[in-house]
């Protein structure tokens, strides 16, 4: 995982369809916390697996899995 010092915040996660996913907010452990206040995120927090990360580009991180998917996989946060 050669791009995790390339993660910082407010970077675009894509999916594996270019459709977007969230914006980062930051790096937690093993996970990548997106922003609560993203128009994709309905208000809470969400996280994704690092492991579902291919690559980060300029202001980009895109992810293995379609936007969608990832979505659907993501974990919440209330807060």
């Amino acid at each position: 995982m050669m791009f995790v010092d390339q993660i910082r915040e407010g970077l675009e996660v894509v999916g594996s369809d270019r459709g977007h996913v969230g914006t980062i907010d930051a790096l937690a452990g093993q996970l990548l916390k997106l922003k609560k206040d993203d128009p994709a995120s309905g208000g809470t927090h969400h996280y994704l697996d690092l492991g579902l990360v291919s690559g980060v580009e300029g202001n980009t991180i895109t992810l293995l899995v379609p936007a969608a998917e990832a979505m659907e996989r993501w974990s919440e946060e209330n807060d």
